[in-house]
């Protein structure tokens, strides 16, 4: 690069960074001088306030060899005809994901050359926009529309029908159900109506037949049998999730695939016999979930028994997968034990990532030989687990890559001395109902050991106070998400250091003191400018209340949840509770508010969100 171009960059970068800017543009001279042609990705996420139809089109001049555009948390992006067909012809992948303001709805020609497009969590995305999609991209081959609440199922079915060259359909959390089940059964060649369900005929030519990624967590509006029906069609799954589904032992029976990487099947009614069925055809599985899965704990499946090999696999699932797989992602609870354990070895010696929840119990002696048989453990995250110093000791000094620790609702005692340790690689720590001793002197002894973390989750800390928000935005204002519940008085005061990690995307404050002022959710948006989610309790309200800001006034904001509790009302005879003391409160409904490019929806749930 000769100094003329970069004198050209550097005052670019210095113009972009000016406060008072509201929003910025490429010059002339950049677009005329500036050509990259190896380049083939570009990402812009996060740049709020530049111009969106300036950098397409500086894009569509200077890299010529782009194929991927990323574009996540983008703040305009214009809804203009001119602007799209700039992007050159290459161009394969477009990813949108919490953009405000796009419209589909606009004459694009150039769309077709999109493979691969995501629009996970736009709520703004309608059958209209399926509709549109489904006409113009003719080439996609990846779909991504996860927690799209507003699409159909019809909607979706449609688009199914359409895009006959999708192997991968990412639909988690929608209304994806018996029309769009029926949409990928249906012969690629018929006129989409769904065959009698037991022909054989289809099943080489159906949609999901050529699928390679099937993701359709939460989605409960398919039925036993037609998820049996599915199954029974898959033939090249590398990646399946059945998360939260009517999942049951005989659609496991039916699958077909021999493929399987990725199987998820957690919080559903499977055994361990079908579960074991699976895992014997497919050697190549390296993660499994299978959390909250309670049937596994049971002996018998309510499906007849199949040939002998299997009929005993109750005791064996372990064992299959310690002979089969080698794994490096792995969630289990009910039925996980320190056996499990054992059985697996083998197959842990690449283990990355180990998730151990509820109905799980690997006992201390267990725990303590992890670092052994996973020696490549980057992520461990334990629920109502037996822990003790020694273990937690031994888990931060042997395992050298760790980057996320999750201590949450485990038993035993843990003290400060697990945590003098420097953790360097350390991204990601949730201590949840584990550190109720902690103090600020303690928090200021974490920080100094974990200096890189970008999300932190304290749960039930009392001992804190005010002070603590000026250690933890010092310590590390980096953040990205910052989780405080139950934590003393951090917030009594009101909130204030905490505003100084204006990185942050995601901010939860829960019964942490009364003094959050009623303009506080205005006040955090426009502090933070990058908080895309926010979490609060009417408890913590120094007036009893909360602003909720206009459209414009909330920034870059897009999900507010706010809960409400009442005080629990106890059954003995006890001291009515002085002025100014801390009642103990029991959840009653939470506030979910959701702004897209279009409007605002509130919703109110009984879940405490």
């Amino acid at each position: 690069m000769d100094p003329m171009q970069r004198k050209i960059i550097e005052q670019f970068c210095i113009s972009s960074g000016h406060p008072i800017r509201e929003n910025y543009e490429f010059p002339q001279k950049l677009l005329d001088t500036l050509i990259f042609e190896a380049v083939q990705e570009v990402d812009i996420s996060k740049c709020r306030r530049l111009l969106i139809e300036h950098a397409v089109d500086y894009f569509s001049q200077s890299f010529p060899s782009l194929k991927i555009l990323k574009a996540a948390s983008v703040t305009i992006l214009s809804s203009s005809p001119a602007v799209i067909p700039l992007v050159p012809e290459k161009t394969s992948s477009l990813k949108y994901k919490a953009v405000e303001t796009m419209s589909f709805h606009e004459s694009r020609p150039l769309i077709s050359y999109v493979t691969k497009l995501t629009l996970e969590g736009r709520t703004d995305v309608s059958d209209l926009s399926l509709q549109y999609i489904s006409k113009s991209c003719v080439s996609l081959c990846h779909l991504n529309i996860k927690g799209c609440i507003h699409v159909t199922d019809i909607g979706i079915s449609d688009l199914i029908s359409r895009c006959k060259n999708l192997n991968s359909i990412v639909v988690c959390d929608t209304s994806f159900g018996i029309n769009s089940v029926q949409a990928l059964c249906s012969a690629i060649s018929d006129d989409g109506n769904f065959p009698c369900l037991h022909s054989r005929d289809k099943h080489l030519n159906s949609m999901v037949s050529n699928l390679q990624s099937l993701h359709m967590g939460g989605c409960i509006g398919i039925s036993e049998l037609y998820l049996q029906e599915l199954m029974s069609q898959t033939q090249v799954l590398k990646s399946l999730c059945l998360r939260g589904t009517y999942l049951v032992d005989q659609a496991l029976y039916n699958f077909k695939g021999s493929s399987l990487e990725m199987l998820d099947v957690s919080d559903t009614k499977i055994s361990e016999a079908a579960l074991s069925y699976v895992i014997h055809g497919n050697p190549s599985l390296k993660t499994l979930k299978a959390r909250g899965c309670k049937n596994l704990l049971k002996g018998d499946s309510s499906i007849e028994k199949r040939e002998s090999r299997f009929s005993s696999l109750h005791e064996e699932l372990h064992a299959e997968l310690g002979k089969k797989c080698k794994l490096e992602e792995l969630e289990f609870g009910w039925g996980f034990s320190s056996f499990s354990l054992s059985a697996l070895e083998p197959a842990l010696t690449s283990l990355k990532t180990i998730n151990v929840g509820l109905g799980g119990m690997l006992g201390e002696d267990a725990l303590r030989q992890l670092p052994a048989i996973c020696p490549q453990l980057e992520t461990i995250i334990l629920h109502f687990q037996v822990i003790s110093d020694i273990i937690v000791t031994k888990l931060i000094m042997t395992l050298v890559e760790l980057q996320v620790l999750a201590l949450c609702y485990c038993f035993g005692d843990i003290s400060m001395s697990s945590f003098k340790f420097p953790m360097r690689n350390l991204r990601k720590l949730r201590l949840e109902r584990v550190t109720p001793w902690m103090n600020n002197d303690d928090l200021v002894i974490l920080s100094q050991n974990c200096r890189n973390l970008v999300e932190l989750s304290l749960l039930g800390c009392p001992l804190l106070n005010s002070d603590s928000q000026q250690i933890i935005s010092h310590a590390w204002p980096g953040l990205v998400s910052l989780h405080l519940e139950e934590c003393g008085e951090i917030t009594a005061n009101g909130v204030s250091a905490l505003l100084d990690c204006r990185a942050i995307e995601d901010l939860l404050l829960r019964h942490n003191g009364p003094g959050l002022q009623r303009n506080f959710i205005f006040h955090a948006a426009s502090e933070m400018p990058l908080l895309r989610k926010l979490s609060l309790d009417i408890c913590d309200a120094s007036e009893g209340d909360f602003d909720i800001p206009n459209y414009a006034d909330r920034c870059f904001l897009s999900i507010l949840k706010i809960a409400r509790c009442k005080s629990q009302r106890c059954a003995f005879h006890l001291p009515v509770p002085s002025p100014g003391s801390r009642r103990r409160s029991v959840h009653v409904e939470t506030l979910v508010l959701v702004w897209n490019s279009k409007n605002l929806t509130r919703t109110v749930v009984k879940e405490r969100l």
